[in-house]
């Protein structure tokens, strides 16, 4: 019997630490999602995304799970070979 995701992510998210720590990484992945959004709406595969930012698909499979964190440059490449606009915003707390 498969349990889904929803419903044990919910359990754990009763734990106060586990919630903390799962709050602590809101931003990456936030971000991880922009990248998989743009790239979805641009239709390309990841193959074909690496092909235009001049790296592997390995490479953009990280990004996109939130293994490693994009610079600014990464990010504007990124935005650029999927026709996206790259704009940062801070919001009050």
């Amino acid at each position: 019997m498969t349990i889904p995701f929803e419903k044990i992510k919910a359990r754990l998210m009763t734990n106060p630490a586990v919630k903390a720590e799962y709050d602590a990484l809101a931003p990456e992945f936030e971000i991880s999602a922009e990248l998989v959004k743009a790239r979805l709406r641009a239709g390309l595969s990841q193959a074909e995304l690496a092909t235009r930012m001049g790296t592997s698909q390995s490479a953009i499979a990280r990004l996109e799970s939130g293994q490693t964190l994009p610079s600014t440059k990464t990010l504007l490449r990124f935005a650029e070979a999927t026709g996206s606009k790259f704009h940062v915003r801070l919001s009050a707390a």
